[in-house]
């Protein structure tokens, strides 16, 4: 995100929106079912937030177009959202961060590569919009809006693990680097979701944090948090124990998905006495 972007979106954050409670939650296989994408089982659980005006703060690999849409379904609109796995930063009430100049950049140091590397990643902007439902699951109208990007290029590696490693060492050279989510390996800049996660509370400098996620690209904000929330995911392994885990500050979840972030929200809020 360039710094131009930066100061309008911090310029954007309502400063006087201070809460007791922020939580920081990552959308696919935690908050969202990672087969039916469907989020209603959260419900008593953002409800129970909703009530005590607690900050929620949608963190994800998806693009400003596609959370600026849920987030206002969700009732997270009036808070800040962290997109492209932290490579951006949605303002309250937005629907888009209206850039895509870092998106042409990390396409432009991608197809740079020697055509033997380049061949083994197949990016959003490889494929049409019916081939990234394909690979995501996503209805038709949901995956055009995942190929509206702005800063990051998320794809399927298809390479060995030392092909890999040179992959990420070329890219390097221009600057880009690589978070691996649960389905998707994503190239950028170099954001990530903690980044904004401390730019965030450094703002609105809530009493407790709360953070939930699934992924390895989750654990930074997981363990920045006062309590992190590792939701179950059948689909993955799970995730290494936590540097903050023995303190116990993480919670981990037997049910997956919105189940799981329910009955872990209500626990967390039990904790902390809230």
């Amino acid at each position: 995100m360039s710094l131009a972007i930066q100061r309008r979106v911090i310029h954007k954050l309502d400063m006087s929106a201070t809460c007791s409670l922020m939580v920081f939650t990552d959308l696919d296989g935690t908050l969202i079912d990672h087969t039916t994408y469907e989020w209603a089982p959260a419900l008593p659980a953002l409800n129970s937030l909703r009530d005590m005006s607690a900050g929620l703060v949608l963190a994800s690999s998806k693009t400003a177009a596609e959370i600026g849409s849920l987030r206002q379904k969700i009732g997270a609109e009036d808070w800040p959202a962290i997109v492209e796995n932290g490579a951006g930063l949605l303002p309250p009430g937005e629907r888009n961060v209206g850039e895509a100049a870092q998106y042409a950049s990390v396409r432009s140091a991608l197809d740079s590569l020697p055509r033997d590397l380049r061949r083994l990643f197949c990016g959003f902007g490889d494929v049409t919009p019916a081939q990234v439902a394909q690979m995501t699951g996503l209805a038709l109208e949901d995956a055009i809006l995942a190929q509206e990007r702005g800063f990051s290029e998320p794809g399927q590696w298809s390479g060995t693990s030392s092909q890999k490693d040179a992959f990420l060492a070329a890219l390097a050279e221009h600057g880009v680097t690589a978070q691996q989510g649960g389905r998707f390996l994503t190239l950028s800049f170099g954001r990530n979701k903690v980044d904004q996660m401390r730019l965030i509370t450094g703002t609105y400098r809530p009493r407790h944090t709360i953070a939930l996620g699934d992924a390895p690209n989750d654990i930074a904000m997981l363990e920045n948090a006062d309590i992190g929330i590792v939701i179950a995911n059948p689909a993955h392994p799970p995730l290494p124990k936590l540097k903050t885990e023995a303190a116990g500050r993480i919670i981990r979840t037997t049910h997956a998905g919105p189940v799981g972030w329910n009955l872990a929200i209500r626990d967390a809020l039990d904790r902390l006495e809230l």
